[in-house]
């Protein structure tokens, strides 16, 4: 991939080189692997623009994103606007982190262009990338790392195979749980494979 091809796509030339790292770590070498990390990475960032996961929910929001841990308007009223305190309650006792009080759900939420989340996540992908990412969630936020992180993520969820199949509603299941923003995934991906074809 070059420059050009990074600017038609309107991605900010600040990512060409943590791209193409990443395309060589994870072997992402063909124009469909790489249409498809693209795709998905734009859509699960805003264009490699939001690097955070966005947790400022209203109460309406919480009951209905979460609605078994906010069941109740008093409940959800309490937690509303308030990033690390909702971060804390709906991660806490999943993927290696604590409880709700030990903070891991604030310090372990979606960063990079994947939103890696959860302490287990941090701790793996730190390892990979020989990076202590349990002390510095931030480096996360670093271009280099927030693609390295979505390339570590990629590879262990076997994401080139499902690219080569072209199986986008598997490879967006693997990636966010679910089918969420499909459509404009596989715009993204479509849209990658032309510029990069």
């Amino acid at each position: 991939m070059n420059i050009d091809q990074l600017k038609a796509l309107g991605i900010d030339e600040k990512w060409f080189k943590p791209l193409n790292d990443t395309f060589i770590k994870y072997n992402i070498s063909t124009t469909q692997r790489q249409a498809s990390f693209i795709g998905q990475c734009q859509h699960e960032s805003n264009n490699f623009r939001s690097l955070e996961e966005n947790l400022h929910y209203s109460a309406n929001g919480l009951m209905r994103t979460w609605s078994s841990r906010f069941p109740s308007r008093d409940v959800a009223e309490q937690y509303a606007q308030n990033p690390a305190k909702i971060a804390n309650k709906v991660y806490a006792g999943r993927m290696g982190n604590g409880t709700e009080e030990s903070g891991d759900g604030w310090n372990y939420h979606g960063r990079g262009v994947i939103q890696l989340t959860g302490k287990d996540n941090y701790k793996a992908c730190g390892d990979a990338l020989m990076l202590d990412l349990l002390t510095q969630p931030d480096k996360l936020l670093e271009p280099q790392y927030a693609v390295l992180s979505a390339g570590w993520f990629w590879n262990k969820h076997g994401l080139n195979d499902v690219s080569d199949s072209k199986d986008y509603t598997l490879m967006t299941k693997r990636i966010n749980g679910g089918t969420l923003g499909l459509d404009d995934r596989i715009a993204k991906i479509n849209k990658a494979l032309q510029v990069l074809g």
